[in-house]
């Protein structure tokens, strides 16, 4: 039996749509849930008064159980199709949806948009659907959820269909390939196995959807691009950074230059899991020895790239953001902190180019500031060197969040790079 491919995918939607109760019906129905577990949430929620809820009963104290630090088999946010493994990137609130968006590791290959057929399109269902878009997220499905509210009818589901159309439309994604399908989470229809109670609707079930989605392709035919995440001393290894291809391979033997201080050097071992390996390829955590630099030369937010292909070093660059907590507004020589890959900057905005209508997505102009749930291609000064690349170019290191005050104030995707000469 080959390896199934893996993919990555994030729940959005509003907070009472259902999105718990859909990833606790989909773990149940392939078996990562026994029924034990779902007899006992199920006496624990109707104690609680919270009957019908034991799916996302299963999801919340996972989380809870999670956070208080007991170790939980993570396969409980791990679940296969016939053609997929996918892994669950929890998107509870914004907070840790953006952290774990952009550290790269748990990037989104999709996004399942979960909307209520009893509610329908909601003020978060909007934000967080521009937030997809925004943080580049091209592959869609829409899980019309609580069709069971709605007695299944066929007319209520055409009208969340055609806002959530709509909606899509207006953000710049392409409904065309963009299934929306009607659903119960809690009695399982259409999920894993087709509806009786919906024999109007004849597209794809959740699970056929996923199967439709396409893996992104390995960027191995890319320039080699490997964020440094720390630096060890080993006596007799010398140097050893520690990292994750990004893009690109590293051969023992490669020469390769250090940015964004210009150090050269040469690879003479790489490990991974304490296993000696020839070549290392993207999604590759890897430690490695290098001669020719010096630990104090190297350190975390660094990237090795090789030296016929410099990683970019910024003077300025051009990106698009989101707001999606500020007490006040962000305006033009605002400085917080910038998190890209592995790096850390103090970054000042120079110019607000264009502000857009997280609403519609319609253009308006130059602006001073923005605000929470506003959005806007902005003009950003690092004030210390640091690698930036285009989103479009190398994805895991042209994503970036903002933080400031203690939480992630925006998040964005670089569109241009000027370089540091």
């Amino acid at each position: 039996m080959a390896k199934k491919e893996h993919m990555n995918i994030v729940f959005i939607g509003h907070v009472d749509a259902g999105k718990s109760t859909t990833v606790g019906r989909i773990l149940y129905e392939t078996g990562k849930i026994d029924e034990q577990t779902i007899r006992r949430l199920k006496e624990e929620a109707e104690k609680k008064g919270k009957a019908t809820f034991e799916f996302a009963y299963v999801m919340d104290r996972l989380k809870e159980e999670r956070e208080r630090g007991v170790t939980i088999d993570i396969s409980h946010q791990e679940f296969e199709t016939p053609k997929y493994y996918f892994t669950i990137i929890d998107a509870p609130g914004h907070r840790d949806f953006v952290k774990n968006m952009i550290t790269g590791a748990s990037q989104a290959d999709a996004a399942v948009l979960v909307v209520s057929g009893k509610d329908g399109v909601q003020a978060q269902t909007k934000e967080h659907t521009f937030l997809a878009k925004v943080l580049g997220i091209n592959q869609l499905i829409v899980l019309v959820s609580k069709m069971d509210a709605v007695d299944y009818k066929q007319d209520v589901y055409e009208k969340v269909k055609n806002d959530v159309i709509n909606l899509l439309k207006g953000i710049g994604y392409d409904v065309s390939k963009i299934p929306i399908i009607p659903a119960s989470s809690y009695f399982g229809d259409n999920l894993v196995k087709k509806s009786e109670k919906m024999s109007w609707y004849n597209g794809p079930t959740l699970f056929e959807a996923l199967d439709k989605l396409e893996v992104p392709p390995k960027p191995v035919d890319k320039p080699l691009r490997l964020p440094i995440q720390d630096v060890y001393t080993i006596t007799g290894h010398g140097t050893v950074p520690v990292g994750r291809v990004e893009t690109g391979k590293l051969k023992k033997g490669d020469k390769i230059i250090v940015m964004p201080s210009g150090k050269v050097g040469e690879v003479k071992r790489i490990e991974m899991h304490h296993q000696e390996i020839e070549e290392a390829i993207p999604g590759d955590n890897i430690g490695f020895n290098v001669k020719g630099i010096d630990k104090k030369e190297i350190k975390r937010g660094d990237v090795v790239g090789k030296p016929d292909n410099p990683p970019t070093v910024a003077k300025e660059f051009t990106a698009q953001i989101i707001v999606l907590n500020h007490p006040t507004a962000v305006t033009v020589g605002y400085t917080p902190v910038f998190h890209i890959h592995t790096a850390q900057f103090p970054g000042r905005i120079i110019e607000i180019v264009d502000k857009k209508d997280p609403k519609t997505g319609q253009s308006l102009g130059k602006a001073d500031f923005i605000k929470t749930g506003e959005a806007a291609v902005v003009k950003v000064q690092p004030l210390k060197p640091v690698v930036i690349e285009k989103f479009q170019d190398f994805a895991p290191l042209g994503r970036f969040a903002i933080r400031d005050m203690n939480m992630t104030v925006a998040a964005g995707i670089v569109l241009d790079v000027v370089k540091k000469e």
